[in-house]
């Protein structure tokens, strides 16, 4: 199964409070429905790819209207030859349409609806669970790109649907893809709170489980290629510093040099693969005068200054 399979059974089984359901309700019949006038009656007919967005849509229509459905189940002929479930609502469709909110008859059919739907926090966190149960996707929290979206016909619905998500304190934005407009949330921490105000808790967790273990394990790597660089440019400057010692030993001026300067040389040379700090270890053990990093830069410094003088 899918992330996004996952997240759609969550929220499809979730027990909702009479107000709740119809703001789902609406959504989805907002998102997945269309109207056929016949023996001057209006039906109302649902489509859906998603077996689990079909069960939902029946489940609320009777639930909140007793209403009678036909469910009926064709193979598409794509290449993907998916199934499309529809739902056909014969009976009552306008006073259906008009209690979630889809219907006005000064008006017509609505193109978002009435704020008394989602007037509530508990609404409107239903009714953007109903609008990802009916067009959403989200990639799994093992892809590194983190993207939830909801497929939408309208621009003017999209923004209705944006600030509705940003009354959560969540960003989203639109983009149009073909026909198509997307209303989309990129940041993995605004994902995380989509999947909790419509929540989907055991989506929730798998996405912060994996994307937590998955950072980390980043975190990690970048930790240990920062150290393996660091060792790699250590033994570069020290296989130059034994270079330009053994310039001055060769050279015989290192008979001339300060004490403290031999010293250094002599250390360096016989353990050629220490850090800095290793050196300065080694150096109070063996001199009994303690040398801090700083100091024995400067040492290495005119050394290197006395070498590339030769």
């Amino acid at each position: 199964m899918s992330f996004t399979s996952s997240i759609k059974k969550e929220i499809s089984q979730k027990e909702l409070e009479d107000c709740c359901k119809r703001a789902q309700l609406s959504a989805l019949i907002q998102l997945t429905s269309s109207l056929s006038l016949g023996n001057r009656r209006m039906q109302l007919i649902v489509r859906s790819e998603n077996p689990t967005t079909a069960k939902r849509v029946v489940y609320l229509l009777k639930k909140l209207y007793k209403a009678e459905t036909e469910l009926t189940v064709v193979k598409k002929t794509n290449l993907r030859k998916n199934n499309v479930y529809t739902v056909t609502v014969k009976e009552d469709a306008r006073i259906i349409l008009t209690d979630l909110g889809l219907y006005s008859e000064s008006r017509g059919l609505l193109s978002h609806p009435t704020y008394s739907i989602v007037l509530k926090n508990c609404c409107a966190k239903s009714y953007l669970a109903g609008c990802f149960l009916a067009y959403g996707s989200c990639n799994s929290p093992n892809n590194k790109n983190y993207h939830l979206e909801i497929s939408l016909n309208d621009l003017d619905y999209a923004n209705f649907i944006v600030k509705l998500i940003s009354r959560f304190n969540i960003q989203a934005k639109i983009s149009k893809r073909r026909s198509k407009y997307l209303v989309y949330i990129k940041k993995a921490d605004n994902i995380s709170d989509f999947l909790r105000i419509v929540e989907a808790s055991e989506a929730l967790y798998d996405f912060e489980d994996t994307r937590i273990s998955r950072d980390l394990k980043h975190s990690i790597i970048r930790i240990d290629n920062c150290e393996i660089a660091n060792e790699m440019k250590s033994l570069k400057a020290a296989e130059e510093q034994v270079a330009y010692m053994s310039r001055i030993k060769e050279s015989g001026r290192y008979a001339d040099l300060e004490e403290k300067l031999r010293n250094v040389i002599d250390l360096r040379l016989k353990y050629q693969d220490y850090s800095l700090n290793e050196l300065c270890q080694a150096y109070d053990k063996k001199y009994g005068e303690s040398l801090s990093k700083s100091g024995l830069k400067h040492r290495l410094n005119k050394i290197e200054n006395i070498a590339r003088s030769l």
